[in-house]
């Protein structure tokens, strides 16, 4: 048999040879019909089938599976070999007081997953069995959804989800459909699919069931805007047909169908390999600087603990090396036993030390730092003042585990459009071969819109050619993407008051509904696509049909796209509009320089700026463009690439008609935010794609750059003038030289008092040089001294940046040899790049989708919330777990150093000093809820004072509270509280008759004493620490120990006696009926606790930090101004020009801004002493009268 000619041959060639990327895609057969005879092989393949599987255990591999990823944690294992070895060795304690804790930790952690699985599985079941309706045999039947395979037609219809990712077939409505991918990606708008031309008149099950073609597409991709694909249409009389499949002919599994009745579609990728599954896969783990800490300090632990085994062990051994001390006469050893496995009795030895001594290591630490971090993310979502009324929602916390991260940021890296602006675009003008045409007039004080053309003053005039001018219009209204919808068909209108058909323009992009509803206003109004046509209305009222032929679509690179048309008269037009870097090399025919001139002028003043242009294409041109463009849409491999040169060959050769100015307002309270932030030491960068000019004029706007900013460019014509090593190396010298002589803040590295203000503007193309490695293949000298540039500027624009720049912007600046901590923050899909590479990822909700939003570890509302979430929360959530963690290691050294000290008294013979329950629940129960609700409640500072003084925010910056200093201070403070309690109850105990019958105090006793003082020293300690008191705090501290003191009573079997342990029993009570145990006590706690407030009381008085220099200023404002709660802002002009009014004046204007009043009686003295504050002065009140002062305005705090 000949198969050389046949498709299986072709099949087994490229199988056997193995063809290049033959790989990389799947043959998908519509409705598993075979192809005709004669072509390609049908080769069934298999696929998964529909079922999603968002979960992570089963019921049979839970328990190992999770007991495996929790043993994975280095504190967990530890504690799990100190049990093992309490088992199998004879250990001073017992195995309970290692075990109980870590099964307490174990099991809450696997209750706590297993149940957020157990969700999982049920939301699962949920959408795996709901009904979906699928053609099967001309007919249409019911399925469950994990049932669907690849290759079934499913039929989906209004409001319901797509059921698996398929390529839209037909629909209802002619071919198109209507689809929002909120799920997916948060748009909320609702965007158009198209269908091809040959499948879309199949309206029916049976002219379905009939249809025989084929899809080869790419293997399952996790991007959601990106597919390549081709659909093979196979006839009878004629061959095949090959039309290209592109991501506006797929519709996605989770995204909804809207204002369509009926869709077809073909499945393509079903289950864990549709988009939406692939897009599970969870972010890479991120590590703050606090946990990083946290570790070092456990390494240091674990030293000290191998050192007091290895330290006691030896001596344990030189005690014995004397005959006298041997074991007891009953247990006498002989010299042979004595020889016998020295090695395995003193490994045997080290181990039980290193038991007895492992309460160093605080493994509930880690239970409480989880818990402090999970409960305390919810205060920001929880937190009104970052709720935004307009979005109606508030702050999202996507993960607790970088809480303390916000309050050590130096970088913030912060897109532009969208994040410092609204991204809510207004048409201002428009410039036509040098006319600018303004829209908006104004007369008599009110605004009106109007067709009117201003001349350059320092131009030529120009001659009116309206023939061009119309063209220009006609342009916006058709080089565009833009969908028309009925008002009463969306989900959320937009009215437009001058649509007398009521209808609304719907896009992903706020620059073209600005630019379509803009020509509105001289006259043109786009009026739909309906069948491949677009129609518009011009300025006579007349509608014009133009076929569309192309759409030269919108990418970040090119930044620009394109249309082709066909007019009624059979003209073909390419219209393209787009940045002016990749219009104007492009223009052959045009007043360039008139427009550049304009665009320029538009830029300065911070507006968003496109360029137009045309060109007339003959019938014989169009064929061989269309040739090109569909044999670039057809290729399955590298079809972008194919596509972007067939784009840049076509449009070339543009006559310019002119540009656009639209204006992106900056957001609410940017500059104030921008300003905070600068206060507070960290530096902003802007990240932009926009030209220089715009992005310069929204810099200075939000008050990155100010007016005495001396700026110095780093672009693409500075290079071309000079080479950029010399570029480079004469800003290092100017900067440096200036630089060398200021003294700058260590931490912030600018300061308001410098003498010189420096930014810098690089944009996309330098980076690229500079990152790029030279000819020996190192580039970081250049890196270096761009960075030591940067760091001696205040605030730094990087413009015309590509997404993958912006993330390697921040990766520079990330692992730079301070290694500072970054913050990303946007809210576009090109924004994710930079949002997952830096420390900390803020999403905005913005416009552009919620791409952002979902890759990021934080989203907020508007940029402005950004002050609140770093100066306020971050701060707060930084000297939280700092003092948690310090704390931790402080209360876990009183606990064991005593024991270390307690081996010299008994012969090393490695008697524990502490009860076994006391050594269990010291931890868990006795110290675990005081400092547990300090990390959540603390604020050593108010929020108004952190929002008011953003200086503030260095004094925790560079990790200032955990650095070695503090920890070793922590580390000594607990060893001496430890030596204190241990020495001062052996001295102040020794050989003494406590009780009434002459009884000494036993070893039980001595220890329970210790671990009295013990427990409220570091309880107290914790409560002098605390400046934030509530009754939470109250319940807690004093109820910790009320609670040590009635389980002691109870395990001592003086309330329960059947609850009496035989070694505790009455001891606790004894030791309470004695005097001077409660003096020894008392005395103890004193003598420990004051070394640290003397400290702290020396170290206020001579170095006080910015927090402590608040606080007594808060102190003696209250203090001295008692009375006088202000509920006006001080420096309002409506406060101060309110006394000047009449009565009925000041009643109306108290009710529109306020709903409160003051009302205070001061003396002589108070009043002159308050006019400041009041920013009012007058002399009408007599020398001895006592002055009523009545007056209202805006709530605020003084």
């Amino acid at each position: 048999m000949d198969w050389s000619g046949s498709g299986i041959g072709s099949a087994i060639r490229r199988w056997c040879a193995g063809e290049e990327n033959w790989v990389d895609n799947r043959t998908v057969y519509i409705g598993h019909r075979e192809p005709p005879h004669g072509t390609d092989a049908y080769i069934l393949q298999k696929y998964p089938d529909n079922r999603i599987i968002s979960s992570k255990y089963t019921f049979w591999n839970f328990f190992p599976k999770n007991l495996f990823e929790q043993f994975r944690r280095i504190a967990n294992f530890y504690f799990l070999i100190i049990f093992l070895v309490q088992l199998i060795i004879d250990t001073p304690t017992s195995p309970v007081t290692s075990g109980l804790p870590l099964f307490f930790v174990i099991t809450v952690t696997a209750i706590k997953q297993g149940y957020e699985d157990w969700l999982r599985h049920k939301a699962d079941n949920a959408v795996n069995k709901c009904p979906v309706h699928i053609i099967q045999d001309g007919k249409l039947i019911q399925k469950q959804s994990y049932k669907v395979q690849v290759g079934d037609i499913v039929m989906t219809k209004e409001n319901e989800t797509f059921a698996c990712d398929m390529v839209f077939l037909s629909s209802s409505a002619n071919g198109t459909c209507f689809v929002t991918t909120a799920s997916l990606d948060g748009e909320s708008s609702t965007k158009t699919y198209h269908a091809v031309q040959e499948t879309k008149s199949l309206q029916t099950e049976e002219e379905l069931d009939t249809l025989n073609a084929t899809i080869e597409c790419e293997q399952p991709q996790p991007d959601l805007y990106n597919f390549v694909g081709r659909i093979n249409i196979y006839h009878e009389s004629e061959g095949p047909i090959a039309r290209p499949l592109g991501s506006e002919n797929v519709l996605l599994r989770g995204a909804t169908l809207k204002n369509t009745k009926i869709v077809y579609g073909v499945a393509i990728y079903t289950g864990m390999e549709s988009k939406m599954a692939l897009n599970y896969q969870s972010k890479s783990q991120k590590r703050s600087a606090v946990e990083k800490s946290m570790n070092a300090f456990l390494v240091v632990y674990l030293c000290i603990l191998v050192s007091k085994a290895l330290i006691t062990t030896v001596l344990k051994y030189v005690w014995q090396s004397d005959s006298m001390r041997d074991d007891p006469w009953f247990n006498m050893k002989t010299q042979t036993e004595r020889r016998k496995n020295k090695f395995l009795s003193s490994f045997t030895d080290f181990l039980a030390f290193m038991v007895l001594f492992n309460y160093i290591i605080p493994v509930s630490m880690y239970v409480t730092v989880e818990m402090q971090k999970f409960f305390g993310s919810y205060f920001i979502t929880w937190d009104e003042e970052m709720f935004d009324d307009e979005l109606y929602e508030g702050p999202t916390v996507n993960t607790s585990d970088l809480n303390e991260e916000l309050g050590q940021v130096e970088y913030v890296f912060t897109d532009k459009t969208g994040t410092l602006t609204e991204n809510n675009m207004e048409f201002i003008e428009c410039c036509i071969d040098g006319r600018v045409h303004v829209s908006q007039a104004i007369s008599n004080g009110q605004s009106f819109y109007s067709h009117i053309a201003i001349d350059f003053i320092d131009a030529p005039v120009a001659v009116v050619d309206r023939g061009r001018e119309d063209l220009f219009f006609r342009a916006l209204c058709l080089c565009h993407t833009v969908q028309v919808k009925r008002e009463d068909q969306t989900d959320c209108p937009k009215q437009d008051q001058q649509n007398r058909r009521s209808s609304v323009y719907i896009s992903s992009s706020p620059d073209e509904i600005a630019l379509v509803e803009g020509v509105k206003r001289y006259g043109y109004s786009f009026l739909q696509l309906r069948d491949n046509y677009m129609e518009l209305e011009n300025a006579e009222a007349e509608v014009e049909r133009y076929e569309l032929l192309e759409i030269l679509s919108f990418d970040s690179v090119r930044r620009r796209m394109s249309v082709i048309v066909r007019s009624e008269s059979g003209e073909i037009i390419m219209f393209c509009k787009g940045a002016d870097s990749s219009i104007f090399p492009r223009v052959k025919e045009g007043k360039l320089e008139l427009v550049q001139q304009r665009v320029e002028h538009n830029a300065v003043e911070g507006l968003r700026t496109l360029c137009v242009g045309y060109k007339v294409l003959t019938c014989e041109k169009y064929e061989e463009i269309h040739t090109l463009l569909q044999n670039a849409k057809l290729s399955l491999h590298d079809r972008d690439r194919k596509l972007a040169e067939a784009y840049d060959v076509v449009e070339m050769d543009l006559d310019l008609l002119g540009a656009t100015a639209v204006e992106d307002r900056l957001q609410d309270k940017t500059a104030e935010t921008v300003e905070a932030l600068q206060l507070a030491g960290i530096k902003v960068w802007v990240l932009t794609g926009d030209k220089m000019e715009t992005a310069a004029a929204t810099c200075y706007a939000c008050k990155l750059f100010r007016r005495t900013t001396q700026l110095f460019e780093l672009t693409t014509k500075r290079i071309e003038e000079q080479n950029l090593h010399d570029v480079l190396f004469d800003l290092s010298r100017t900067i440096l030289r200036q630089s060398d002589n200021l003294r700058r803040d260590s931490y912030s590295g600018f300061s308001q008092h410098d003498l010189h203000d420096y930014g810098l503007i690089i944009d996309g193309a330098t980076l690229s040089l500079v990152m790029k490695p030279g000819e020996d293949g190192n580039s970081t000298s250049y890196k270096d001294i761009f960075l030591e540039i940067c760091r001696q500027c205040s605030g730094v624009l990087c413009c015309r940046m590509a997404p993958l720049q912006k993330a390697q912007i921040v990766k520079l600046i990330k692992v730079s040899k301070e290694h500072p901590i970054t913050l990303a923050i946007g809210d576009g899909a090109n924004d994710v790049s930079m949002i997952l590479e830096a420390h900390v990822g803020i999403g905005i909700l913005g416009k552009e989708g919620r791409q952002a939003a979902r890759n990021s570890d934080y989203c907020i509302p508007k940029f402005k919330h950004l002050k609140k979430l770093l100066l306020v929360h971050g701060h707060y959530y930084y000297i939280r777990i700092a003092e948690l963690v310090q704390y931790f290691f402080y209360k876990n050294v009183c606990f064991i150093f005593p024991q270390f000290l307690y081996q010299f008294f008994c012969g090393f013979s490695q008697q524990p000093l502490y009860d076994a329950a006391y050594l269990t629940l010291y931890n868990i129960s006795f110290t675990s809820l005081p400092i547990l609700l300090y990390s959540l409640m603390e604020q050593h500072v108010s929020v108004d004072a952190l929002k008011r003084d953003p200086t503030l925010y260095r004094d925790i910056a560079k990790n200032a509270l955990l650095r070695w200093k503090l920890f070793l201070y922590w580390t000594f403070l607990g060893v001496f509280d430890a030596v204190a309690f241990f020495f001062g109850a052996y001295f102040l105990f020794d050989h003494s008759a406590m009780t009434s019958n002459g009884k000494v105090f036993g070893n039980w006793t001595f220890g329970t004493l210790v671990f009295t003082v013990l427990v409220f020293t570091v309880t107290l300690k914790l409560a002098l620490d605390t400046h934030h008191w509530t009754w939470m705090n109250h319940l807690v501290i004093w109820g910790s120990l009320v609670f040590y003191i009635i389980f002691s009573l109870l395990w001592g079997g003086v309330i329960w006696p059947f609850l009496n342990y035989q070694t505790m029993y009455y001891v606790f009570m004894q030791m309470l009926s004695t005097g001077p145990a409660w003096l020894g006590i008392t005395l103890l706690l004193t003598v420990s606790l004051l070394p640290d407030v003397v400290k702290k009381v020396i170290c206020r008085q001579l170095w006080p930090t910015a927090a402590d220099k608040v606080q007594e200023n808060l102190m003696k404002s209250e203090n001295h101004v008692s009375e006088f709660i202000p509920l006006a802002p001080a420096p309002s002009s409506i406060y101060t020009s309110n006394m000047h009014r009449s009565q009925e004046q000041r009643t109306s204007l108290s009710t529109a801004n306020s709903g409160k009043v003051t009302h205070t009686y001061w003396t002589e003295d108070e009043y002159s002493n308050n006019l400041t504050v009041l920013d009012y002065s007058g002399n009408h009140c007599s020398s001895n009268a006592h002055c009523k002062f009545v007056g209202s305005g805006l709530e605020t705090a003084v």
